[in-house]
């Protein structure tokens, strides 16, 4: 078992009180059944979970929509295995999806997966929605240091010569600037 999936069976074990509704949905292979939960009216939020989960990382994209829900979830253990799952998924809109959640301004205390997400994703969206989330993060006080961490962290990974000048920008500030040291170092260097 992944620590994905192990993360996940503990937590909706607990959420969920150990029914047998939630063994269920975590030991079946009938993707039908599992897709039937997210449609379904009165389903639990972990049983969604669970379903969309399970369905993302076996491929089956008719979890994509419950999966973007949970990616923008105000709890982030929930971000975590949507991202986890998504990233697994192999649906085209992922990374557009990825993209607007990391660049919403409205909802930037959710935007921690999505950025990470758009990372491991490596899509052409990535390196653009990354400089425009670390852009609105480098004002005074942002409270939103890990999200420009991440950025930061992920620019470096993706090495794209696009974002030196906004890593270059990140050095003046203490929390960042580390990490944008390393970030720029990783960015080759233009003959």
């Amino acid at each position: 078992m992944d620590e994905a999936l192990r993360s996940l069976t503990e937590r909706v074990r607990n959420e969920s009180g150990g029914t047998a509704g939630c063994e269920r949905l975590l030991a079946t292979e009938d993707t039908d059944e599992l897709a039937a939960v997210l449609t379904e009216p009165g389903q639990p939020l972990w049983a969604r979970e669970v379903a969309a989960f399970r369905l993302g990382v076996a491929g089956d994209r008719r979890a994509f929509e419950a999966l973007v829900l949970l990616l923008n979830h105000r709890d982030p253990p929930r971000c975590a295995s949507a991202a986890h799952a998504l990233a697994r998924l192999g649906d085209p809109r992922t990374a557009r999806a990825a993209a607007a959640l990391a660049t919403n301004e409205l909802r930037v205390a959710y935007a921690l997966h999505p950025v990470r997400l758009l990372v491991e994703l490596r899509a052409p969206e990535a390196v653009p929605a990354l400089i425009t989330t670390l852009e609105r993060r480098l004002t005074p006080h942002d409270p939103y240091r890990r999200v420009a961490l991440a950025c930061v962290e992920g620019l470096g990974a993706l090495g794209d010569a696009r974002a030196r000048g906004v890593l270059g920008e990140a050095l003046a500030h203490p929390a960042l600037a580390e990490a944008a040291v390393h970030a720029l170092a990783r960015i080759p260097r233009q003959r």
